[in-house]
C-alpha cells in the first residue's frame, strides 16, 4: 500500500508537480495552511494527517533527533540537501517510497536520498 507525502514548504513546486503527475499522493504545508508552523508543529501536522514529511531543511532533522531520542512520535522525514540531490533523482526515489513504504516503515526514522 503506498504511502501519503506531506511537503515543506522549501521543496520546489516541481517536485509536488512532478510526484503528482506519477500519481502520487501528496499535500503540500501550504495547501493545508501550514506553512508558518514550527518545525515541531509540522512533524505534529504530518503524523495527524499519516503522512511522511518531505523536506530539505535540516532543522526539521534536529527536532527529528530530539524525538527519536526522548520517545516522541512523528509519521516520518524523508530528507534531500536541495543542492545535492538532482530534481529528477528526487522525485524517482519519492515515488518508489512512496508507492512501496507502509506508514509504519517510515515510524520515528529519517531516510536520506538518493536511495
Amino acid at each position: 500500500m503506498a504511502i501519503g507525502l506531506y511537503m515543506d514548504v522549501h521543496v520546489p513546486k516541481a517536485i509536488t508537480v512532478g510526484l503528482r503527475v506519477r500519481r502520487v499522493d501528496v499535500i503540500t504545508a501550504q495547501e493545508d495552511n501550514a506553512a508558518d508552523l514550527s518545525d515541531s508543529a509540522l512533524l505534529d501536522r504530518g503524523a495527524a494527517l499519516k503522512r511522511v514529511l518531505f523536506t530539505s531543511d535540516r532543522h526539521l532533522l534536529a527536532e527529528a533527533a530530539r524525538r527519536q531520542q526522548h520517545g516522541g512520535y512523528f509519521a516520518g522525514i524523508i530528507y534531500s540537501h536541495a543542492q545535492h540531490v538532482p530534481m529528477g533523482t528526487c522525485i524517482r526515489n519519492l515515488e518508489v517510497l512512496a508507492k512501496a513504504g507502509e506508514l509504519e516503515d517510515f515510524a520515528n526514522r529519517v531516510e536520506f536520498l538518493p536511495l
